[in-house]
């Protein structure tokens, strides 16, 4: 199941103006710049502080598969910040984002209609409101179901209500989501 805070984070990749470094060298001299000291990159990763210094004097060069993902995955997190939040502030002021998803949407509709929840493909702009509410709840930690439901609520109002023009007692459900992505 695709996840919307993953979703995000891939979003703010798109706006990064250097690529993010390549090998476990750079990556790990990234970190530790970032951390300011070997110990404290080692307890994130979860290896020994040794381990560390010899990354960073290239001394190790191919860390194994699960040790690359989660030092691949600290470096991206850190990177580029400023260029991150610069992106997230137009988007949550000005331009909003484009949500892109195939997934379950059910309904709660009046009686005696046929709203069953069927699988649905929709790319829908949502504005700067709701990507204000998605970039706030994700920086306070908010767990995916609260992310679901902001998503859920922005293209219930956008897509299926048009804006208030149709179907005003219609809620949707966001479920059973098979991919989601962002970009703003």
């Amino acid at each position: 199941m695709a996840s919307i805070d993953d979703s995000l984070s891939r979003a703010d990749e798109l706006h990064f103006t250097r690529p993010v470094p390549k090998s476990a060298g750079a990556q790990m001299r990234f970190l530790v710049k970032q951390l300011k000291s070997t110990r404290e990159a080692a307890r994130l990763l979860g290896i020994s502080q040794r381990t560390v210094e010899r990354y960073v004097r290239d001394q190790l060069r191919q860390p194994k598969p699960a040790l690359a993902a989660r030092l691949a995955a600290e470096v991206r997190r850190r990177w580029q910040p400023l260029v991150r939040k610069r992106a997230r502030e137009q988007a949550a002021r000005q331009t909003g984002l484009v949500i892109e998803t195939r997934a379950r949407f059910g309904f709660t509709a009046a009686p005696g209609t046929t709203d069953d929840g069927r699988m649905r493909r929709i790319t829908q702009h949502l504005p700067p409101q709701y990507a204000s509410r998605l970039f706030a709840a994700q920086e306070a930690g908010a767990p995916e179901a609260e992310l679901r439901a902001i998503a859920a609520e922005g293209l219930q109002e956008i897509y299926f209500k048009d804006s208030g023009a149709r179907a005003t007692s219609l809620l949707v459900e966001f479920t059973d989501i098979d991919y989601v992505d962002f970009a703003f």
